[in-house]
């Protein structure tokens, strides 16, 4: 996903909770530490979520010194902060641009409210600090205690929200609600503070998701609801907006704009606060449920979830109790605490997005602003869909553990293209088409739901649109608006792609290597779709244009061997520097070379076979003196921090030397995984990246997009059991397995002796129990005759030179 810079971090420690964790017993949820990834670009969040969820109430920390922006991170959360502003109902983990969601930051105050909390001179006067000594996270829970002095425990069900604020007796005690102040901003918000019923109720009305990366799509695109009741008899305190103060009004509203820069401006916002009497009890609980729908809906959220008489200590309870229960579909054996830690608050992390979008009786707001019920077989609308990002391990990994859910997904996006005039975006935020990245996910992704066992979705119905969608161009895919990074077609530049069979210098899109691999990966994942939709003829049309990678290849190139690089429209090739990232997103030519996780093999054999290939892997993850380049190590060499990279690690399964593939994995996960606030280098990426550390702790990995064969790697622990729904098990046995005995030197299948790295389709849905046999140093015979299987159109084996 589009990276948002920080400075990198030194490793950051986690004393007090690390001490926390030894005195527990391991479990999945105790083995979670959710102040991993947050610093360094992780772009996570600590605070209280259930999976999946709607809301998370979470903090919104203040700006580090220097920084541009006015928030401390995409996540609201990071870990170099020293201040808090709010307690958010809303986030979006692992994003990047500037942050999404962050909706109605609610913050406690021991200061009377003299000037507006949005005006310039107020400046951090509402902030407070933060110490993380007074700061415990879990999953379903949150506590600090301020430098205000104010206690903040949070709890989240689906979609309602519970907090208890704990005011010192010696200090008023107010209570903030930033309604305007979303991360990216707002266009609009209102407040209603109703003393008489104990509630606050309002909205947000917000999007702008990366929109300072286009002047042309600084858009809202989603109202959020909310309905806050207390346990307290409250008074009014008044409402702001902008630098005026209004003592004692119980309504009003506005938003920040988002300025000329897409950022809101400073000065601007609105919001209301209130007051609870110096006699009153000093620890008040507040409810709150939140919808997209209309204030009904948060009403009946709130009722049905967290009715009158909840107690934070309930909720709590049973959000750990759901996240033990989605956690504990893995169970992994053996290792050392450091190691289950990083495994499952990895899982912990892949397990949050896409959220929860439907109200409890099944209505949503559509990406055509109407409101919807959800379709025949589906139980829950999501939203938030990170497609450049997910497609690639995240939805296998979703699917894999609950295929319902997966199904529900797939259904998602169908109804969002449907409601958006056919066009299915590549990062839709709530109702908002953003258009964010490049490519067309879509069709690799519903292909990996369907095979990984998500079946209860309209199938023929997503495939005939996505086909369409894929050989008629729309006026919004011969359209620049957003371009290059939040184009607004499926297809940018469709035409082209129809007529030249690869996308030339200078068409819309972002990066036209790039568009032409994720176009290859899209329609090799369209072929898979109608293959299972009975499209014989149109499986045999995408899997031949999932082969037009070839067409960016020029041999001639370099004496290296050549690479896929820029082509101009006449078919000349442009100047071309493997290290640079022109035309490239997020990566550079070298590193691009290897995104053709469905071809391998054909790859390897335009490459000039596993010689040739494996030379050039060598020196891709592997500096001159011999230490590892896994990541940070320059443009010439792997960035297994980033998508583009992610897959090629497995390229030397295709060369015959699976032993490589498994000391690279390994490195990548020693130098990027640690238990410590900087233990996810790069954005998360909405649980991409941490689906990709699970799988490949697992000893497999989901390689090609939209289908169900698992590439075999090394496990990291001496057992781990996947639970599928139906009694299905998926078990591995790896005894003598650990960080430093990554090589595999057998493997039984079922019982049965096994010399191929990889497992067919057919294991992920009826189940299979893995025996390894792993040593400290490295088997030069096992499973290097036979490779896994390659897809590309015309070519059947890796050839040998």
């Amino acid at each position: 996903m589009v990276r948002y810079g920080l400075a990198a971090a030194t490793c950051l420690s986690l004393t007090g909770l690390a001490v926390a964790q030894q005195d527990r017993p391991s479990t999945p949820v105790a083995d979670v530490n959710p102040f991993i990834g947050t610093t360094n670009g992780g772009n996570v969040f600590p605070g209280a979520t259930r999976p999946f969820g709607m809301v998370a109430f979470s903090p919104e920390l203040t700006p580090l010194p220097g920084k541009r922006l006015p928030i401390a991170a995409p996540g609201g959360y990071e870990w170099r902060g020293n201040g808090v502003r709010g307690f958010s109902l809303t986030h979006v983990s692992g994003t990047g641009c500037a942050g999404a969601s962050g909706d109605v930051p609610i913050m406690p105050v021991t200061i009377p409210v003299e000037r507006s909390p949005a005006s310039v001179e107020a400046g951090l006067s509402y902030a407070s600090l933060l110490d993380h000594a007074a700061e415990r996270a879990s999953p379903g829970a949150y506590h600090v205690t301020l430098d205000n002095g104010v206690t903040v425990d949070l709890g989240a069900t689906e979609r309602s929200a519970i907090g208890r604020f704990a005011f010192p007796a010696d200090k008023p005690a107010n209570l903030l609600f930033r309604t305007s102040d979303s991360e990216v901003g707002s266009s609009d918000s209102t407040i209603r503070i109703d003393p008489a019923t104990r509630t606050v109720s309002g909205t947000v009305t917000s999007g702008n998701f990366c929109g300072y990366l286009a002047a042309d799509r600084r858009e809202s695109y989603y109202t959020l609801h909310f309905v806050a009741q207390f346990d307290q008899f409250f008074t009014v305190g008044g409402t702001w907006r902008d630098d005026r103060v209004s003592a004692g009004a119980a309504s009003g509203g506005g938003g920040t704009s988002y300025g000329d820069r897409g950022h809101p401006p400073a000065g601007r916002g609105a919001g209301g606060w209130i007051s609870f009497a110096p006699d009153a009890a000093r620890a008040v609980t507040m409810r709150v449920g939140v919808s997209y729908v209309d204030e009904a809906g948060a009403r009946r959220n709130l009722e049905r979830e967290s009715p009158a008489g909840t107690s934070l200590d309930s909720v709590q309870a049973a959000g750990r109790a759901a996240w033990e229960q989605a956690l504990g579909r893995i169970r992994v054996e053996g290792g050392a605490r450091d190691e289950r830690t990083v495994f499952y608050t990895a899982l912990y992390h892949a397990l949050m997005t896409p959220n929860l979008y439907s109200d409890v009786d099944g209505r949503y707001r559509g990406f055509d602003a109407a409101v919807h019920a959800l379709a025949p077989r589906q139980q829950a609308q999501y939203a938030n869909y990170s497609g450049w990002d997910v497609y690639r391990s995240q939805l296998q990994l979703v699917t894999l553990l609950d295929p319902q859910r997966g199904s529900d997904i797939a259904q998602s996006l169908l109804n969002q293209a449907e409601q958006n005039g056919g066009t299915w975006d590549r990062w839709t935020h709530l109702t908002g088409a953003t258009g964010v990245m490049n490519g067309d996910p879509s069709p690799p992704s519903l292909a990996a739901i369907y095979a990984f066992g998500g079946r209860s979705f309209d199938l023929k119905r997503a495939y005939a649109s996505l086909r369409r969608a894929a050989t008629v161009p729309s006026a919004k895919d011969l359209d620049r608006k957003g371009c290059p990074v939040l184009c607004v077609g499926q297809r940018p530049g469709l035409d082209q792609w129809l007529k030249l069979h690869y996308m030339p210098v200078g068409a819309p899109g972002w990066g036209t290597v790039s568009d032409t691999l994720e176009l290859a990966a899209a329609d090799f994942g369209l072929a898979e779709l109608a293959r299972h939709a009975g499209d014989r003829a149109g499986e045999k049309l995408f899997r031949a244009r999932s082969g037009w990678w070839r067409n960016l290849y020029n041999p001639a190139a370099t004496a290296a061997g050549g690479y896929l690089q820029p082509r101009r429209a006449d078919g000349g090739w442009p100047r071309f520097d493997p290290s640079s990232d022109e035309e490239m997103v997020e990566g550079s030519g070298a590193q691009y070379l290897w995104m053709v996780p469905f071809d391998p093999a054909g790859l390897i054999d335009v490459l000039g076979g596993r010689a040739a290939a494996t030379r050039r892997l060598d020196a891709f993850f592997r500096a001159p003196d011999g230490g590892w380049a896994v990541t940070k190590a320059g443009p010439l060499h792997a960035e297994l921090d980033n998508e583009p990279s992610i897959a090629s690690p497995w390229a030397y399964l295709f060369t015959g030397e699976p032993w490589k593939t498994q000391e690279t994995v390994r490195a990548a996960m020693r130098q990027i995984w640690t238990n410590t606030p900087a233990g996810i280098s790069g954005n998360d990426d909405l649980g991409q990246m941490s689906s990709w550390y699970v799988w490949s702790a697992l000893g497999l990995y989901p390689l090609y997009p939209g289908r169900a064969e698992l590439v075999i790697g090394s496990p990291l622990f001496p057992r781990a059991t996947v639970e599928r729904p139906g009694g299905v098990r998926l078990v591995i046995d790896a005894p003598g397995a650990a960080p430093d005995a990554p090589y595999v030197t057998g493997l039984r299948v079922d019982g049965h002796a096994s010399d191929r790295a990889w497992l067919p389709a057919d294991a992920v849905n009826r189940g299979a129990t893995l025996a390894f046999t792993m040593a400290r140093q490295p088997d030069r015979s096992w499973a290097t005759h036979t490779a896994p299987p390659s897809f590309g159109p015309g070519v059947g084996s890796v050839a040998r030179r």
